[in-house]
Formats: C-alpha cells, structure tokens, sequence
C-alpha cells in the first residue's frame, strides 16, 4: 500500500518537511485556489508540483504529486443548472492537464451543497485531545433555529426536535455563530465558502431535485468523464458522503455499498471507481468496511483510512473522530482485505497494485493544539495514526 499525506498548498501549516520526516512515499493535494468549475491550467499544475518537489532549504524532497483531493464538481453540475456543461467541459479539459502532468488517481465527491458537515472542530476528549465532532442534537438546532429551513421539524422526531430547542436557548449568540460557522465551514482549502444565505438558496435550488434525480444527474457526470479518463489513463474515484445520511433536505447518492454498486453498474468502466473512506462510511452502523473492500476492491483506488467512535445506535446519529486504532470500524480486517485486493491485482499483472491510502484526519495532540492547522489535519495527530497503520501493514506482511 502507498503511504500518502494531504498538503493543502504553500499556506499549509504542516509543510513538506514534516511530511518527509513522517516517512510518507507521495503527496495528495489540488489546486485549492482555483475556482470550481474552472479550468487547471498546466502551468497551475506544474507550479504546484514544484511546490512540493523541494524542502525548506531548497534541497530536493523526491516527493511527487500522486492522487488529486479533489477535483471539484460544481453544484451546476450537481443540479444541471447554470454553467453545467461547460463545468463538465473544462472538467475534461483539466483531466487531459493532469494527465499530461503524469498524474492518475483523482478523487472527488458529489455531495449537494456541503462537502462534509461537523458541528464542533475542536472537541475535548478525556485525554485532552480535540478532534472534530457531529453532533446530531446540535445539528437540529441549527436546521430548525438557526437555518430555519422550511420543513426541518419534519426531518426530526419529537424528543429530538426538543433537545434541539432546548439546546439553542441555551446558547448565546456567540455560541449559536460559532455552531454555523462549523456547520458550513466547506471543503478544507478550497476557494468559495458558504454564507448562511448562500446555504439556504442552494437548498431552495435542490428543492425539486430527488434522491433519483441527483443519481440520474451523477451518472449523466459520469458517462461524460469516465470515458475520457479511461482514455488518458486515469483512475477516478469518488468519495463517499460525509455523513452518509441525509441532512437538509438534500438528496444522498453516496452513502452504502448499495450506493457504490449502482453508480459502478451503470459506468461499468475500470476508471470508474471508489475512494473507500473508512471514517466517512463507518458513521453508519450498517456499512461493513472489511466486506466493502473484499466486494467493491476491484475498483477502489483510494483508501482514506480513519476511524469514528459512534455515540448512537441509529443510521442517523453523533460521531466524534477517534484514534485510528481505536474506533467502531476494524482497522486490522480492513486493511487485511486491502493487502489481499493488492496480491490479486499483483498476480493479474495490473498496474495498480499498490492502493494509495493516507491516514485520514487525527487527534490535536501535543504541539498540534498550538499550530492550528486545517481542521482534521494535524500534523502529529496524523503522523501517530500513520506509525500505527504502518505498524499494521508490517505485521500483516510477516
């Protein structure tokens, strides 16, 4: 397996040093500045990759630009509004770039409005760590007290729908900002974010759009770029929804296994496929992550390993990041069944044998509380979660 890490571009708070001096073999990252829909120009890419390609002092890293997190799909894409087709054109078009770049692996998502939604950044644990946080009963407030979205009481049952109100009464102003700021915060590094007034006009745009309806319009996507990457040579590869439930109002496309088989069923192409994150589909206690792998490994390109502590039973429910070890997912039979996915791909002479994973989001630790990195990256957070899943890989190899 390809040890990877996440680096957000020059303003990263963890730099390519501390990425050298992790260990990690390749670099995940994008062209965070570029506005979605556009296009990545090759000199753009070129420029990027020659930002990681050297530390500090100027020597050599020998680090490369090796998966693509992400390449953004606009929400006229999503909606089939607006600009649409020519978003899908230019997507193409920096497809060919990245390509041409040398570079194969691109993961993206097709999640309405938010690209991941927490209420709290930073929550205390026992031990002093702070990770981030969904908290179901806060989430509420906000949907109904704070967003006053139509139709949000509906979305919840009764003692939820009191615990909401109870909490928000309880908050103060600073309290209720800083719940909406979280809520919508986006997509770390990229170039838009959200107000609460842009929230809620997306979310009267998605009105009339379905569960079948934004399927219908991921495939549509799909029929248009996944022939062009099987062209060039590229592995796409899609994230899973973050939380896998509903949220909103909105549509989910990307949330089960059942979710993955259609969407891989109707572009049946090889470079149609999945980044398998265990953090994100392990908040749902009815996904199975070993048996994921074991099923859908033949298309899974990039693994996001992570782990969550689930605090309640039901699909919809609070979660708080855990230890990569330590979490309601098995982390040992997970990768178990990635290394097996790997010997058979091996023994059938294809190209890519090795999966890249990178340790996925982490504990604030230690100096990590200080350096106030993006949220969910630290950089000794991570660097533990890597040491412990390396330490996995070398004992599943003996």
């Amino acid at each position: 397996m390809r040890q990877t890490w996440r680096w957000f571009g020059p303003l990263d708070r963890v730099s390519i040093d501390d990425m050298l001096q992790a260990g990690v073999e390749g670099v995940v990252t994008a062209l965070h500045h570029v506005p979605t829909g556009e296009v990545w120009t090759p000199s753009e890419i070129e420029k990027r990759q020659n930002e990681l390609s050297r530390m500090r002092d100027g020597e050599l890293s020998d680090l490369e630009w090796e998966v693509v997190e992400s390449l953004p799909v606009s929400e006229d894409i999503k909606k089939q509004k607006g600009d649409w087709r020519r978003h899908i054109d230019n997507y193409k078009i920096s497809m060919e770039h990245l390509a041409g770049a040398g570079i194969d692996t691109i993961c993206y998502n097709f999640m309405p409005v938010l690209d991941w939604t927490r209420t709290d950044l930073a929550y205390r644990l026992r031990t002093g760590a702070t990770c981030m946080r969904f908290d179901y009963a806060d989430f509420a407030a906000f949907d109904i007290h704070i967003l006053e979205r139509p139709g949000a009481c509906e979305d919840f049952d009764e003692d939820m729908r009191e615990e909401a109100a109870r909490r928000f009464f309880e908050m103060d102003d600073a309290r209720r900002a800083d719940l909406a700021r979280n809520i919508v915060f986006g997509l770390p590094g990229a170039a838009e974010s959200f107000t609460l007034e842009d929230v809620r006009r997306h979310l009267s745009e998605y009105a009339s759009i379905s569960a079948e309806g934004l399927r219908a319009h991921f495939i549509d996507f799909l029929e248009e770029v996944a022939p062009v990457a099987e062209k060039l040579g590229l592995r796409l590869c899609c994230h899973p929804d973050d939380p896998p439930f509903g949220l909103l109002g909105l549509p989910r496309v990307m949330s089960t296994e059942a979710d993955y088989k259609t969407m891989m069923e109707a572009v049946d192409l090889p470079a149609n496929g999945i980044t398998l994150c265990s953090g994100s589909l392990g908040a749902r206690p009815d996904n199975d992550l070993p048996g994921m792998m074991e099923r859908l490994g033949d298309r899974v390109h990039f693994l996001h390993l992570r782990n969550v502590h689930r605090e309640t039973a039901g699909i919809k429910g609070s979660f708080h990041e855990s230890e990569h070890l330590g979490g309601d997912t098995d982390m040992v039979a997970l990768m178990a069944a990635a290394i097996a996915e790997e010997r058979r791909r091996k023994a059938a002479g294809r190209a890519d044998c090795n999966i890249p994973f990178r340790p996925d989001h982490g504990l604030d630790i230690l100096d990590d509380q200080t350096r106030k990195a993006q949220p969910g990256y630290p950089a000794i957070g991570r660097l533990k979660g890597l040491a412990e899943l390396r330490g996995i890989l070398k004992a599943l190899d003996r």
